[in-house]
């Protein structure tokens, strides 16, 4: 509104035309509303019933759109939609990208893994391995940052050789996993280091690196899925 009632002064000012001051604040605010709103019909129909009539449809029509095509280049989201957007929370057409937008981290988390010390022993972990249930065993130190994960597959052939259990220290067997998941990370953000990967499983950290679990692609596939059924009933 401001820069139409400015242009319109300059105008009348130097004798470049005689305009109606009041008209160009008004088609400003429609320029403002298209661009900030994302909305130039909302714009153009609003400030045409303003004043009364439609004379200066035209006018407001190409103002409008202006402002519409010119803010589309810099922002794709309306003011309204900007935030969600930012936090990875705005719905849109498609549908995948969607339903992961419905879904968190936190709400996918398995946290039924059993911890190993860097310091244990071989036969320390094989007392943990016979009472566990998962064949991976992520490794944290006393303050419990995430190090690295021991994986059963990969310590089969020595586990049952006892006169190694003194010998090999965790910290020599575990290995360093191919991603690391924050528990802060989108779905989106996710699902694409998972296909980066090709990972089943990989590990989740805070933003301190102090372990908190596993994410695994059945458990997301299993959210997903349940999300979906919901998201299409509604």
């Amino acid at each position: 509104a401001f820069v139409g009632y400015t242009v319109a002064s300059l105008l009348n000012h130097f004798g470049i035309a005689d305009v109606s001051a009041g008209n160009f604040a008004l088609m400003g605010m429609a320029g403002v509303m298209s661009g900030v709103m994302h909305a130039p019909l909302t714009g153009i129909f609003l400030i045409a019933e303003l004043t009364g009539g439609y004379s200066f449809f035209l006018p407001l029509m190409i103002v409008a759109v202006a402002s519409f095509l010119t803010i589309i280049l810099f922002e794709k989201h309306s003011i309204y939609s900007m935030r969600l957007a930012q936090k990875g929370q705005l719905l849109t057409h498609h549908k995948d990208k969607a339903v992961l937008t419905l879904m968190r981290v936190e709400n996918v988390i398995e946290t039924d893994f059993d911890t190993v010390d860097q310091d244990m022993t071989l036969g320390d972990l094989v007392k943990v391995i016979s009472k566990a249930h998962r064949n991976v065993f992520p490794v944290v130190d006393k303050d419990g940052i995430f190090l690295g994960l021991v994986y059963l597959d990969d310590i089969r052939n020595i586990m049952f050789r006892q006169e190694l259990y003194q010998r090999f220290k965790v910290r020599r067997l575990m290995i360093s996993p191919s991603a690391i998941l924050k528990v802060s990370d989108s779905m989106e953000q996710v699902m694409r280091t998972f296909d980066d990967t090709n990972a089943w499983n990989l590990p989740v950290t805070d933003e301190e690196n102090r372990y908190v679990g596993f994410v695994s692609k059945s458990k997301i596939f299993n959210s997903y899925r349940k999300v979906l059924v919901h998201f299409s009933d509604e």
